[in-house]
């Protein structure tokens, strides 16, 4: 079994993630995300689907881009 490195579970059913040339071992989704997903810089939530990124800050959205003075950023419908 593997050791969940967000919540410490000791799993059989864990994962492992490769990214950046790290292996990162997680035992749900949940935490995944905890660790790897980016926070907006306007409204700290996670951001678990394409988001926005301008000079290395993200998003979530447009709303939370302009918030922060980023007009040029929109969103893609």
């Amino acid at each position: 079994m593997a050791v969940c490195e967000v919540c410490g579970n000791d799993y059989e059913l864990a994962f492992e993630v490769r990214a950046a040339g790290a292996v990162h071992i997680f035992d749900s989704l949940e935490c995944a995300a905890q660790r790897m997903a980016p926070i907006c810089d306007n409204c700290s939530c996670r951001i678990l689907g394409h988001g926005l990124q301008a000079d290395g800050e993200f998003y979530c959205c447009a709303h939370c881009a302009r918030q922060k003075g980023r007009a040029e950023l929109v969103d893609h419908a």
